[in-house]
């Protein structure tokens, strides 16, 4: 097995991003087969080139695959591929799991047990609730259930994807140094517009998704870009789901085209579990099972999670719809992953991840950082009155009432393996007060906000397996709440729009409000980005360098008409324009905190389908009570200030935009003509895009009742 750096792991989950999707490599095997590839014991071994560590990847790879027979070739076209005991390699298992901690995976032969010396793994808290920390360095991306996914925004959603997937796959948290070996293989999915689970009789094996080139270019596809472009992710899944038609995985242009050639993917791309059977047995795509295995080999496809490939492939290649070169194509890019992961270079106990043992398992060093993660990312709501924290010494009974207040399972979500050491929310309670009175009574939360017999709203999402411990520390003072919702809380009337509509950008004339904060107009019950302390926060813009950007390289057909293509400015141009934002925080109140600083940015003219605001930079400091700090942000203009066109082309408009962080705001303008001085092209402004949209709330219904 391919063991995680424990302290880089951290949190798991980018899907990637993404959607994020986390796949750990892993290879267990049967005692029949070679115990690993290139056994120095082995007399063959030497007459291997692919076993030659000092020969390039690249010619190590080609000789493998040149030695395999066509069947042979076939048997590692799927997640769980087949031993070839001839050249002494075993068998691979694709698929394992580690969205937020290392997960069980059901129904494969080889892959991640917990059945031996190691029984349980360390289950951080659920991306959802991670995301809400706004803390770059806790984040180690997912899909398109709301739990799994660090929530709405485009840019918190790429952020997050990189994060994780420099962190798992041993980069370093800014990036630039992960070389060719990788620790672990990292992969985004779904791969794309995958936002439909289950609606009114509509799955998501069968859903067409009809997504305009405008909201693929600056929301669905961004996380993906980053996941790709900046983390340098090596896997990516494609989804079930067809857009505008077409099966994702049968997609050339957006597989090939978009994700290598554009985005420059170096890595392998897999299908979701059985999406390649769907394409001919429930959606209907083709005429014959052949179809969709030609159809997914030519997208550039290279590993089916399932068997259709291993049925069918084989004919496919006699009714001539298969070459044998995408075959090898689909192999080189697999079996690249695999040495990279080192699993051609000997006896894996003398490499260098070859020492772990069950000691790093379940290690106070990781109990400590779940603790850590769940207290920063639990969102307090509502504070009437300051009724929270309660007074440890005056409270002597509590009422606990919720289905999920004593339950576990809940606590750490889904994708989990068991717990090291779970604290529920009514178990972290009884730590403070030991005459409590529990009742499991689903709870519904939308008419609490404005009931002033609730005093107190608390957010826990699914918090992992510290998550009752953490909650309790904030109930009660030992920790000041800091994070922010990732989310829009909708109200309940918004379930009547279809959630078969992928539109972000709102239809006044039909009454369709939009998608997410950056273009929603309707009512909201909590905004995204929202969380209170215990404490007040004051900011300040320090002075800019500049008021005015200019974006000024080149003519252009579209200056008349106001805006500017990223696509004109040009690298150079789009680095020197990159503007340093500074803005000082003080904490106000007498209590120590940590405060999450959101920067957003609005245009003073809105319309043309642009967003209402949009995020465009975000950190975290520590601040002791009276305390002040500097936070220094960057807007890059072509990144940040773009939003896309209805031909998803992706542009910059001329005129103001506000700089905004809390109740301050700071006025910057983007200007074509041209610039008397050198150091013009050094300002602009910053927009976010991305990601998917959720309905499900990550929430641990519970009241708790003073007697």
């Amino acid at each position: 097995m391919r063991h995680l750096s424990t302290r880089k792991m951290k949190l798991l989950n980018l899907s990637l991003l993404i959607h994020l999707c986390s796949l750990l490599l892993v290879s267990t095997q049967p005692t029949d087969q070679p115990p690993f590839s290139c056994d120095s014991t082995d007399p063959l071994t030497k007459s291997y080139k692919f076993c030659k560590t000092t020969l390039p990847i690249n010619r190590r790879v080609e000789d493998l695959v040149s030695r395999l027979t066509l069947d042979e070739k076939i048997s590692q076209l799927v997640n769980t591929a087949a031993a070839i005991p001839r050249l002494g390699i075993p068998g691979y298992e694709w698929w394992s799991e580690a969205l937020h901690g290392v997960a069980f995976v059901a129904n494969i032969s080889q892959g991640i047990r917990f059945n031996g010396t190691i029984r349980s793994a360390t289950s951080f808290p659920q991306v959802i609730l991670t995301a809400a920390s706004f803390d770059p360095y806790l984040w180690d991306p997912r899909w398109g259930r709301g739990q799994e996914t660090p929530g709405e925004d485009p840019l918190v959603t790429g952020k997050y994807a990189v994060s994780f997937v420099r962190g798992i796959q041993g980069d370093s948290f800014e990036g630039g140094k992960l070389g060719e070996s990788l620790q672990v293989s990292a992969c985004c999915k779904h791969f794309t517009a995958y936002d439909l689970d289950n609606w009114k009789g509509i799955n998501r094996f069968v859903f067409d998704a009809n997504v305009t080139l405008q909201d693929l270019a600056d929301t669905y596809q961004p996380p993906f870009q980053s996941c790709i472009e900046k983390g340098k992710a090596s896997g990516v899944m494609c989804a079930y789901n067809r857009i505008n038609g077409v099966p994702n995985c049968a997609d050339y242009n957006l597989l090939s085209r978009t994700a290598r050639g554009q985005w420059g993917f170096n890595g392998y791309i897999t299908s979701d579990c059985d999406a390649v059977s769907i394409i001919y047995d429930e959606q209907g795509y083709v005429k014959e099972p052949e179809d969709a295995v030609a159809d997914v080999l030519t997208a550039g496809m290279d590993l089916d999670c399932g068997e259709y490939l291993k049925n069918y492939t084989g004919s496919a290649i006699e009714k001539k719809k298969v070459a044998v070169s995408d075959i090898d194509r689909a192999l080189h890019n697999l079996f690249s992953i695999r040495m990279r992961l080192g699993l051609f270079n000997g006896n894996p106990a003398k490499q260098p991840f070859g020492n772990i043992g069950s000691d790093q398992v379940c290690s106070q060093e990781h109990l400590n950082l779940a603790l850590e993660a769940a207290r920063n990312g639990i969102v307090l709501l509502k504070n009437d009155n300051r009724l929270l924290p309660l007074a440890k010494t005056e409270i002597t009974s509590l009422a606990v009432i919720g289905p999920n207040a004593n339950s576990s399972e809940t606590l750490v979500g889904n994708y989990a393996g068991p717990p090291c050491n779970p604290v529920t929310p009514l178990q972290g309670l009884q730590s403070y007060v030991k005459n409590i009175n529990y009742h499991p009574g689903p709870v519904d939360i939308t008419f609490a906000k404005n009931d002033q017999n609730i005093g107190s709203i608390i957010w826990a999402g699914y918090p992992g397996e510290a998550g009752g411990r953490a909650l309790a520390e904030i109930i009660f003072g030992d920790h000041n709440p800091g994070g922010r919702l990732p989310i829009t809380w909708y109200p309940q009337n918004l379930t009547k729009i279809p959630m078969t509509d992928m539109r972000m950008r709102p239809e006044p004339s039909s009454g369709y409000p939009g998608r997410t904060y950056r273009f929603y107009q309707g009512l909201k019950i909590f905004e995204f980005g929202y969380g209170l302390s215990y404490t007040n926060y004051s900011y300040e813009f320090l002075p800019l360098t500049k008021d005015k950007v200019y974006l000024n390289n080149q003519s252009s057909d579209k200056i008349a008409l106001g805006y500017k293509s990223v696509s004109e400015m040009g690298t150079e141009l789009c680095e020197k324009s990159k503007l340093p934002v500074t803005v000082r925080v003080q904490n106000n109140g007498e209590m120590d905190g940590k405060h999450a600083v959101l920067l957003f940015v609005r245009q003073e003219k809105t319309g043309n389908e642009r967003p209402i605001k949009q995020l465009v930079g975000f950190n975290n400091v520590d601040l002791k009570a009276g305390e002040k700090a500097e936070i220094k942000l960057e807007l890059s203009p072509c990144e940040h200030l773009s939003s896309a066109e209805g031909d998803g082309q992706m542009v910059v408009d001329e005129g103001s935009y506000f700089l905004s962080i809390g109740d301050k705001e700071s006025e910057i303008t983007v200007v074509f003509s041209e610039d008397t001085s050198d150091a013009a092209t050094s300002k602009l402004m910053i927009l976010p895009r991305i990601l998917i949209f959720f309905y499900i709330y990550s929430f641990i219904p519970m009241h708790i009742v003073l007697k």
